[in-house]
């Protein structure tokens, strides 16, 4: 739906506030601790689509708006074993996105990650967050469901699972939307080619080409929900990634000094608030998930 009334607004706006507290006070019982976000650095996520880039002149020196933590989340691991952050992200991406309806040029990703951790370890731990903040939100937000006119199922875990070769086959690339149409229930995509993804999403040591990241996908038509996987940690092999996809050393200079010291594995994703709020909340579009909504090419937005 899309939500015209000032009601409306209002209960979507209360129930972004409880998946916020009850995902935070989720991830604090299980050990994690939430560190506050990175907006501006010399690293940022590379990304593995067209985005306009976001560099800023920092006293003399090029910085980027965040797109994403990934890299400062692996060196935080260096000091905790278990964090978490609410996110700010800037992804200025190609203004034709804007009429898909679940892209925002300015978001907020729940960002965790955790040492020694497998991807398996990753799949459960979003299973049971998601359980967690859909149970809170029917038990804490009756009311503003019942204004949204939307009803939430609990889904059992563990959750079902597609290669991402299968899903490809079935529904052709890219097959997010196509796939989540035909779910009824949250379902895993696993095992990416090396091909999409990034440098610092893990090959799988025994199968080449493979990686292992997971995506969660919604049901009924609400597309990717989380993305992540186990990351490479060992400096030889995100160096040779690095080269593999053609990426200048100097980029990520500074976060290969720092894989150079020695990293954690780990293993993470990151969750978007506001495409999870839609999800929720059962919205036509994102733009109706946060205040102050800024889609991709639009220039008129406060």
């Amino acid at each position: 739906m899309r939500t015209t009334s000032l009601a409306e607004r209002a209960a979507v706006l209360r129930i972004k506030s409880e998946i916020v507290r009850s995902a935070g006070q989720y991830l604090r019982e299980k050990g994690f601790v939430e560190i506050l976000p990175v907006l501006l650095s010399p690293i940022t996520d590379p990304l593995h689509h067209e985005t306009y880039g976001g560099a800023i002149d920092f006293y003399g020196a090029s910085y980027q708006l965040t797109k994403s933590m990934i890299l400062h989340k692996q060196i935080a691991l260096r000091t905790t074993p278990r964090i978490f952050c609410f996110s700010p992200n800037v992804r200025m991406e190609p203004a034709e996105r804007a009429s898909i309806g679940r892209y925002l040029a300015e978001f907020v990703q729940l960002d965790l990650e955790f040492r020694e951790a497998t991807r398996g370890d990753a799949m459960a731990l979003g299973e049971g967050l998601l359980i967690r903040i859909l149970t809170a939100v029917i038990e804490h937000c009756d009311d503003e469901l019942r204004i949204l006119g939307r009803e939430l199922r609990i889904p059992s875990a563990p959750f079902a699972r597609v290669a991402f070769d299968d899903a490809a086959a079935r529904h052709g690339e890219p097959f997010d939307d196509a796939l989540s149409g035909a779910l009824d229930a949250p379902t895993w995509v696993v095992d990416f080619p090396r091909r999409v993804r990034e440098f610092y999403d893990r090959e799988d040591p025994q199968r080449p080409e493979v990686l292992l990241d997971m995506d969660l996908i919604y049901p009924e038509g609400y597309g990717e929900a989380l993305s992540g996987g186990e990351r490479e940690f060992e400096f030889e092999r995100i160096l040779d990634r690095l080269k593999r996809d053609a990426i200048p050393l100097e980029q990520f200079a500074i976060y290969l000094d720092h894989a150079k010291a020695g990293l954690p594995r780990s293993a993470g994703f990151g969750i978007g608030i506001e495409r999870l709020t839609r999800f929720v909340a059962g919205l036509e579009r994102i733009e109706d998930a946060r205040l102050f909504a800024k889609t991709p090419g639009d220039t008129d937005a406060v």
